[in-house]
């Protein structure tokens, strides 16, 4: 995502704990920042793209945070998975401190990340999307606003990952299933997805099932364990039964049990094999 807003012209400071992942950002005309602090100096808009919501209140509240670094106006886009309720906590932080505040989580993986052609679903108000639109249009081909309010975008956000989770689970399951029914689970893979049946979870991710290979490459089982935790908590917040999704997560916390969390999410197919 960093590397699509340097291509496309933006000056931009980067940061991470791990200052080699900056590297090669840097040799691409990024400015390799020292701290949250240095990167925020001058700047319009921090964009803050870490897994959880503790992490997020961190970099912008914690020991050395960066919130009171940003001068009056500036707008901080947050664009991790931490669900509504906490988004809008931290915005109305934010806006205490005169900063303006757009909720834009993404989809669509690593490789989609890297092409620019991410989905975004942003929150927040009309006026500072369209400002924002030309930032949020060099990461994804489609930029969405989802509603006035900061929050909006993530809860568009937990019903995609309501239908990522269960549509991940099931997939890894129809795989399995085939196997069980004694056919080839390659050959049903490759005949269902010229159906009804495909979806883009089968399709990205049934490949690396059949080969067996979770080196992470696309996203960590981790991560879609925390979505789908996110997405039941929001819909326990409305009084929401969601039996299919809370299925899904048991599986995945199954997964988590074994070892197999810290690999790709695809590895939910292990679940079923053993």
């Amino acid at each position: 995502m960093a590397r699509r807003l340097v291509d496309s012209g933006f000056q931009l400071a980067v940061f991470d704990r791990l200052a080699e992942r900056t590297h090669s950002l840097v040799e691409f005309g990024a400015r390799g920042a020292d701290s949250p602090q240095d990167a925020c100096q001058d700047a319009e808009a921090l964009i803050i793209m870490v897994m959880t919501a503790s992490q997020v209140e961190d970099v912008l509240f914690g020991d050395n945070g960066v919130a009171e670094a940003l001068a009056p106006r500036a707008v901080v886009v947050v664009m991790s998975t931490i669900g509504p309720d906490a988004v809008r906590e931290l915005a109305e932080r934010l806006t205490a401190q005169e900063l303006r505040v757009l909720d834009a989580p993404v989809s669509g993986g690593v490789a989609r990340a890297e092409q620019g052609n991410l989905l975004i679903m942003a929150g927040g108000q009309r006026d500072l999307f369209e400002e924002l639109r030309p930032v949020l249009e060099a990461m994804g081909s489609s930029v969405v606003h989802c509603g006035e309010s900061v929050g909006d975008g993530q809860a568009v956000k937990m019903v995609n990952q309501l239908l990522v989770g269960v549509h991940l689970a099931v997939a890894g399951e129809a795989l399995s299933y085939a196997a069980a029914l004694g056919l080839d689970p390659r050959f049903v893979f490759e005949t269902v997805q010229k159906g009804a049946a495909n979806s883009f979870m089968l399709e990205n991710r049934g490949e690396r099932m059949l080969s067996g290979e979770f080196t992470l490459t696309e996203s960590a089982l981790s991560i879609l364990i925390k979505d789908v935790d996110l997405a039941l908590k929001a819909a326990e917040a409305q009084g929401f039964y969601a039996p299919l999704a809370s299925s899904a997560h048991q599986l995945y916390q199954k997964a988590s049990s074994l070892g197999f969390g810290g690999d790709e999410d695809a590895g939910i197919v292990r679940v079923f094999e053993q």
